[in-house]
């Protein structure tokens, strides 16, 4: 029998959708991974199973499935599940989270379907134009349309969250929000803003581009209007996980959260600079001015002080756990730890592996330093230390805490759990470093054809065949670790052991939210600072873009008179 005070017993319905939402995630998830094993053996030219031309299809679907399905179906399933629990409250309405969860669905579906339909030659739908969709590379309808869904889903399931926060704020009016649901509130006024410009891009642009009603839209515009959206969705991935260390990583170490304020902090942190740092990505675009560029580099910089500030908190508060544990010495606590534990294992080899993407990503941030590395592998390589360690790593280490408390089945197999999480790292420093040093070498990235065999490439250490080895090595050994995940949660489904320990409560933070200013839980004004500043970064280069191309480069009728106004009133 499970405990009353379980979540699966308090909350079935919740749970239901927790569940649904977790499947979406791990299918995609699968798919995306066996997509990348392919790339993997195909750029090294170890193993070509499918047409250079196709690979294309491949590392859009790898992309699409891994950083956005996959990402945002679990953030979705996490959300749902913290601010339940932390509200502890139900959603509204059943029918509206079904809803929302049908919208991500059926824009998922089309999505995928748009880039499968690629690899039939018979075929006349295509969506080979990579994760960074933009212009003037053109995908089927479909896949604008189905993304445009997708999104449109993920701002009801935010609106859904807030109508459960305003639910619990009627009958709770004065005290302080819970600190999970604080963290869910933040985030999706984060994505709120972001997705703005993709919204923008994909409406507005890429669906009448591609359904032939207007020309080919400005390049360098939609590029710039995926970046305002493509550098906060990282945040957005990396939120939850933060969120996850924050408060459940604690409990499993057998401590407290160090401060909830200093987790409030941090997240109205990343609400304000998340999203005015996008053109840190264009470096290389010669449309933008170097004064933009230089401005981008500097708001990025001020990034850097929520991931210390989560860095120390964190820390600070497994190492309370260890010594609640016994753990002793200025280091001798660390053994103290539950390493054994795969979702605590998991979960801190994420952070650690975070950490070694910050040092990459301070590379990627510097303008100078960018133009060096910009468009060689080193990129996917910082990408896979952050998303494809930080954000996934972490995701399935909690899922082995998780999943028990919303089926209410035992874990199938911790120690698989472990070898799992250890061999994803392992995995990933092979090919994570491989690509950095490759990157060095001057490896080009976005190619099923890196070879180059008239250009004599040179590295620090070794071959660029060691390095090719070592990267198709790391490639395999995440397969692997992909697939004994979703075998050990596949089973843990069908496990008819009922689950021990499911208490859902967590412990109190050592420093609460009454050692904290009120002014951090005023979601109105963060939300309105946030917005000035997303203004006052892109306003001006929006404007200059425009002004230098136009909408429309090619020339259409309509265009001046449409768009007059609107440049009169931003000038």
């Amino acid at each position: 029998m499970l405990p009353d005070n379980s979540f699966l017993i308090q909350y079935p319905h919740v749970s239901r959708v927790v569940r649904s939402l977790f499947l979406t995630a791990f299918v995609a998830f699968g798919i995306g991974a066996f997509m990348g094993v392919l790339q993997a053996l195909h750029r090294t030219g170890l193993a070509r199973i499918v047409e250079s031309a196709d690979y294309y299809t491949l590392l859009t679907l790898h992309g699409v499935l891994l950083a956005i399905v996959f990402t945002i179906f679990f953030l979705a399933g996490v959300f749902t599940w913290a601010n339940t629990r932390s509200l502890d409250r139900p959603p509204v309405s059943k029918r509206f989270t079904w809803f929302w969860v049908a919208t991500m669905s059926v824009g998922t579906a089309m999505a995928g379907v748009s880039i499968l339909a690629g690899l039939i030659p018979s075929s006349d739908i295509s969506a080979d134009v990579l994760f960074t969709f933009y212009a003037p590379l053109q995908a089927h309808p479909l896949f604008y349309i189905g993304l445009a869904l997708f999104v449109i889903g993920t701002w009801l399931a935010g609106i859904d969250w807030f109508r459960q926060y305003l639910a619990w704020r009627r009958e709770n009016a004065g005290e302080r929000i819970p600190l999970q649901s604080f963290m869910v509130l933040t985030t999706m006024i984060m994505w709120f803003v972001a997705t703005m410009g993709v919204a923008v891009e994909v409406v507005v642009f890429l669906i009448p581009w591609s359904l032939g009603i207007m020309p080919a839209p400005n390049p360098l515009l939609t590029r710039t209007l995926f970046w305002f959206f493509g550098h906060p969705v990282v945040y957005f991935w990396l939120m939850p996980a933060y969120l996850l260390w924050y408060t459940v990583l604690p409990k499993i170490a057998g401590g407290r959260l160090f401060s909830d304020p200093l987790a409030r902090v941090v997240f109205v942190l990343f609400l304000l600079l998340s999203t005015p740092v996008g053109i840190h990505h264009q470096y290389v675009d010669p449309g933008i001015a170097e004064g933009f560029k230089f401005i981008a580099m500097t708001n990025t910089m001020f990034l850097l002080l929520p991931s210390l500030l989560t860095a120390f908190t964190v820390v600070a508060s497994i190492e309370h756990g260890a010594r609640q544990r016994g753990g002793t010495g200025y280091f001798g606590w660390l053994k103290a730890l539950p390493w054994r534990d795969p979702a605590f294992t998991g979960m801190a080899l994420a952070g650690l592996m975070f950490a070694a993407g910050g040092f990459s990503g301070m590379v990627n941030a510097g303008m100078n330093i960018n133009y060096l590395v910009h468009n060689t592998i080193w990129v996917p390589g910082h990408f896979h230390l952050t998303v494809g360690t930080a954000v996934a790593l972490t995701f399935m280490a909690a899922s082995y805490w998780l999943v028990p408390r919303v089926t209410g089945r035992e874990l199938y197999s911790r120690p698989i759990g472990l070898f799992q999480v250890v061999l994803w790292f392992i995995g990933m420093v092979f090919m994570s470093a491989a690509m950095h040093r490759g990157g060095l070498a001057g490896i080009p990235r976005r190619t099923a054809e890196p070879q180059y065999p008239q250009v004599a490439f040179e590295t620090v250490a070794g071959s660029v065949g060691s390095l090719r080895l070592q990267l198709a090595f790391g490639g395999v050994l995440l397969f692997v670790s992909a697939l004994l995940f979703l075998m050990n949660v596949g089973l843990t489904a069908m496990n008819n052991e009922p689950a021990r320990g499911l208490d859902s409560a967590l412990p109190p933070a050592l420093s609460g939210p009454e050692q904290s200013p009120t002014v951090l839980d005023n979601l109105k004004l963060w939300a309105l600072i946030a917005v000035v500043l997303v203004i006052l970064a892109y306003s001006l280069p929006l404007y200059s873009i425009v002004q230098g191309a136009g909408l429309y480069p090619a020339g259409h009728e309509a265009t001046p008179a449409v768009i007059a106004p609107l440049l009169e009133v931003i000038a």
